[in-house]
C-alpha cells in the first residue's frame, strides 16, 4: 500500500497568450534565455551535448519554495509535430528525494494563444522526503510558464 504513495503522476495546464509555436520554441531551441525571462531561474549551462538534442544535459540553478537549489536535466525525447518534450531531472535536491523524476511538456495551439501542459512522473526514494513535492514543482513550472508568456507577449 505504501508503494503507491511513493510513485505517481501529477499534471497541470496553463493557458498562455503567446502563440503556442513561439512558446514551444523557447523550450526547444532557446532555453539558455530562461534566466532572462524568469526571476526564479538564475543560471543555465550545458553540461553535456548542446541545448537542443536528445541526450543533452543542462545544469540549472533556480529558486523553489524560497530556497536556491540546482539540478541537471536531460532531454529524453523530442516530438516537434506534437510540440512535446520529455526530460529526466536529477542531481541536487531531486536525487536526494527521488529515484526518478520525469517532466513532460506539451504545448497545444488554441484559438487565442496556447495551452501548456506539464506532467511529472516520479518515484520517491522513501516516504517523507525533504525534497520539494511534485506539486511544488508543478507550481514552479506554472510560475516560469507565466513569466515566459509575459516576456513573449511584451517582447
Amino acid at each position: 500500500m505504501a508503494q503507491q504513495t511513493l510513485s505517481g503522476k501529477v499534471e497541470t495546464q496553463i493557458q498562455i497568450q503567446a502563440p503556442a509555436a513561439r512558446f514551444y520554441n523557447i523550450f526547444r531551441k532557446k532555453l539558455n534565455h530562461l534566466p532572462n525571462m524568469s526571476t526564479d531561474v538564475h543560471g543555465a549551462k550545458v553540461h553535456k551535448g548542446d541545448w537542443e538534442n536528445v541526450g543533452s544535459v543542462k545544469h540549472w540553478d533556480y529558486t523553489i519554495e524560497g530556497k536556491k537549489t540546482c539540478a541537471k536535466e536531460k532531454i529524453e525525447a523530442i516530438d516537434d509535430d506534437n510540440m512535446l518534450l520529455t526530460y529526466s531531472v536529477f542531481d541536487g535536491e531531486i536525487s536526494e528525494g527521488y529515484k526518478s523524476f520525469k517532466v513532460i511538456l506539451q504545448v497545444i495551439d488554441t484559438e487565442n494563444g496556447g495551452l501548456v501542459k506539464f506532467t511529472i512522473e516520479y518515484e520517491m526514494l522513501k516516504e517523507n522526503i525533504t525534497a520539494s513535492s511534485p506539486d511544488t514543482f508543478l507550481a514552479f513550472a506554472t510560475k516560469v510558464t507565466k513569466d515566459i508568456d509575459a516576456h513573449l507577449v511584451e517582447g
